[in-house]
């Protein structure tokens, strides 16, 4: 054993790991990041058995090494490669809001020294655990989701081989609300993320909405109590008391007709493919209401404008009472007997 050395280094910087010799391991050669953690099996060392014991492994001890032997009679060199199996999994720390009818992307990344093929991917929501999407075999399985989230949910799939599992929840509806967990197994590893979908709160088309029909009840309360005053009042001009007649009749009409206008871009156009998805069978009522209501306000309207163009010079009070007879005689017509 006294002619014969063995040194250990690491192949990609030539690191001094451990070394034999004369007869002898020397750990005052070896480089500072190995001092302690580096060892020879010595009491195996007369079998010849110089394999190295490296403890407290951390990430930058993955690499190739290289045990390199010279003796008297020859010498020789093997490489063995250390490979950290790891499968770090990282979400948001922070939670995700959203609008109703809108898209979110919840966050999930995938570190691991695992082929994609050998990955599986499982968002699941806490609350019943409720499948929500699933990559295993190297594809999405989307008929693994809930019927909820059918063609609601997908991944990235241009960022997955960069290991993005991140999922996209499209027309995100208020019961979606919850705690979600990016579940991931790779290699007899596993690891997992959570992702937090707060609170949903009104789209800028609600707020519009609410916006018009705020507009409408209170402005036809202003006008109407405008409207007894001055009828209360004899020194009030007849062209004053038409105005506010005129006003009352079509002012918080075109502010309801805006507002069904708007509440059926929300519900109908946005949203109602996933209500009968969920088998919300109230959809055609309340979309039949809108429309209906809609028509109605806007045909108001109209015989309104005509009967105004037919009677410019009419008195002021018997034309705006002639608006009022008109608006009673579209009601009778369009209610059902």
């Amino acid at each position: 054993m006294d002619d014969l050395e063995v040194e250990w280094r690491r192949a990609d910087s030539e690191t001094l790991v451990h070394l034999f010799l004369n007869g002898e391991s020397r750990p005052e050669a070896q480089q500072q990041d190995y001092h302690e953690r580096a060892h020879f099996f010595t009491d195996q060392i007369q079998q010849g058995n110089f394999s190295l014991r490296l403890d407290n492994l951390t990430a930058e001890d993955e690499g190739r090494y290289t045990c390199k032997v010279d003796s008297q009679q020859g010498s020789g060199e093997i490489m063995v490669q250390i490979k950290r199996e790891r499968l770090i999994v990282s979400g948001s720390d922070q939670s995700v809001s959203a609008y109703d009818g809108e898209d979110v992307t919840l966050s999930c990344s995938v570190d691991s020294h695992v082929p994609l093929e050998d990955i599986e991917v499982s968002w699941i929501r806490t609350d019943g655990d409720i499948p929500v999407l699933l990559f295993q075999n190297n594809g999405t399985l989307q008929e693994a989701s809930d019927e909820q989230y059918n063609n609601r949910v997908e991944f990235f799939t241009d960022e997955i081989t960069k290991g993005n599992f991140s999922l996209r929840l499209k027309s995100v509806r208020t019961e979606d609300k919850g705690v979600y967990m990016c579940q991931v197994f790779a290699g007899g590893l596993s690891a997992n993320a959570t992702a937090v979908l707060e609170q949903l709160g009104f789209s800028s088309w609600h707020i519009a909405v609410l916006f018009f029909c705020f507009a409408a009840g209170f402005g036809a309360v202003i006008l109407l109590c405008c409207l007894i005053y001055c009828r209360s009042n004899n020194t009030v001009t007849n062209n004053k008391i038409w105005n506010l007649q005129f006003s009352l009749v079509f002012c918080p009409n075109i502010c309801m007709f805006l507002a069904f206008i708007l509440w059926g871009f929300t519900e109908v156009l946005f949203n109602y493919a996933w209500r009968k998805r969920a088998h919300d069978t109230d959809s055609e009522p309340r979309i039949a209401l809108g429309i209906y209501f809609g028509f109605f306000v806007l045909i108001c309207l109209s015989l309104s404008g005509v009967d105004l163009i037919r009677h410019p010079n009419q008195e002021r009070p018997r034309g705006a009472s002639s608006c009022r007879q008109t608006l009673g005689e579209c009601m009778l017509i369009l209610l059902p007997q």
